[in-house]
């Protein structure tokens, strides 16, 4: 067998192997280090340690354990059924006011913490038993709760597009103001969703309780002056500090694990054990992202030393694709990777491959704004969202089934889940048919 073929072997004996389910970490490890070392000899140990020297020396991933931290405080401290019980009374004339709250505080915790795992599960604890107790169609409750754990990948600060820009070359900053209009288009569309879908079928969300309606408007501004405006002003000014050049993300983040944690204490939730518990999380986690990161490098390396990067880049350039059917081409692969595959790897591994192919691209369309690296890298974000949403894989169906009650079938969340990916997909074509979405606020903030 020829190199490359050895690269195509390595790439499908990886893929085959995550589908038994080893961890991913220590299998990107074991097959890097073993066809690396078929490949380089010895020098591949010598790759191993200066990959872990570069994950453990790079600026850019800093910010990655302090935004960890915060959304960790954030969690810990019982902020988020505050910011649930506001924002629902807030919205209690609204149709599908809980669902409404429960998105919208999706919305507000996933941009503190950028954790779907911690949301997901958080808000099925919160949100999902209350909902379905006021007596909300079981797969309508789930599907909201699925998808507005999701956004965190989208809105800033997404640790996603940390990754993306550590790999790609892409200013985080730039990103960020790239992504942030993407992910609230996003948000307000799901909201949409299910104020149409509550009006239509009134059954699916019952409307408020006569109690609730009749709350007081001052209690309200109240409720929200103690609730939500804290957290979003804490939000607004770790994201403005990076989006006007006031700090870098790392800077940034710093400042918001310390809001957070004068958060958690002006609400009085500040105790040593959740401190504690807020640092071992954050350890844990980082150190899993860290080896997910080393593990990831040295097999791309070994893939590209091997060839497999030109197999692939020959294949679609003798294709002579149309801009639009590239990208549609390599969206529907990273859409079918985002089933077996965590977002890290797919950001590691298998965007360097595409990331030539766009150079490639633009120099034969050089006015197609949707070939810029920023353009498809918030692109590939607002994809990896259906990655966590869809059937059989869905992980966020199966973090809700974790803490549901015990009647919730699995299948009526993934029933739930299915109208969001349809509605990620409608907003990945009206942000392609109007690219200004993603690029107009890094142009008119940065030029």
């Amino acid at each position: 067998m020829t190199d490359p073929q050895v690269g195509l072997l390595m790439m499908g004996i990886f893929i085959f192997t995550i589908l038994l389910g080893y961890p991913i970490a220590l299998t990107l490890l074991a097959m890097g280090v073993g066809f690396g070392y078929y490949a380089m000899g010895d020098r591949v140990f010598d790759l191993l340690v200066q990959n872990t020297f570069d994950v453990m020396a790079n600026d850019v991933l800093t910010a990655i354990p302090l935004f960890l931290f915060m959304g960790y405080v954030i969690e810990r401290a019982n902020i988020v059924d505050r910011l649930f019980f506001s924002i629902q009374v807030a919205a209690r004339r609204v149709p599908a006011a809980m669902a409404v709250a429960a998105l919208l505080t999706c919305a507000v915790f996933a941009t503190a913490t950028g954790i779907i795992g911690a949301v997901v599960t958080l808000m099925g604890l919160l949100a999902f038993p209350t909902m379905l107790k006021a007596g909300y169609d079981q797969r309508f409750a789930s599907g909201v709760i699925c998808a507005g754990g999701c956004l965190g990948i989208m809105i800033p600060p997404s640790i996603l597009l940390i990754v993306y820009a550590a790999t790609a070359g892409v200013s985080v900053v730039q990103l960020y103001a790239g992504a942030l209009l993407p992910g609230l288009m996003l948000a307000a569309m799901y909201v949409v969703y299910v104020v149409t879908r509550a009006m239509l079928n009134p059954s699916l969300a019952p409307a408020a309780r006569q109690e609730d309606l009749d709350m007081p408007v001052g209690q309200v501004v109240k409720l929200l002056l103690t609730s939500f405006f804290p957290l979003a002003v804490l939000i607004m000014c770790v994201l403005g500090s990076i989006l006007f050049g006031l700090a870098t993300p790392t800077e940034a983040a710093a400042v918001g694990g310390l809001g957070g944690l004068v958060l958690a204490g002006a609400y009085g939730a500040l105790s040593w054990d959740r401190l504690r518990e807020s640092v071992f999380l954050t350890a844990r986690t980082s150190a899993m992202v860290c080896y997910m990161f080393i593990g990831a490098w040295t097999f791309a390396s070994i893939f590209s030393y091997l060839g497999g990067h030109d197999i692939i880049e020959h294949w679609v350039v003798a294709a002579d694709l149309h801009p639009i059917a590239f990208l549609i081409l390599t969206q529907l692969i990273i859409f079918l990777l985002g089933w077996p595959l965590e977002w890290t790897e797919i950001i590691i591994i298998f965007v360097p491959i595409f990331l030539p192919l766009l150079e490639h691209f633009q120099e034969l369309y050089p006015q197609t704004e949707q070939l810029s690296p920023l353009f498809f890298g918030i692109l590939v974000a607002l994809n990896l969202q259906t990655s966590f949403l869809t059937p059989p894989m869905a992980m966020s169906a199966y973090y809700l089934k974790g803490v549901a009650p015990p009647h919730v079938e699995l299948m009526n969340i993934f029933r739930g889940v299915i109208p969001f990916v349809g509605i990620v997909i409608l907003a990945m074509v009206v942000m392609y048919v109007f690219p200004g979405v993603a690029l107009w606020l890094p142009s008119v903030i940065y030029g």
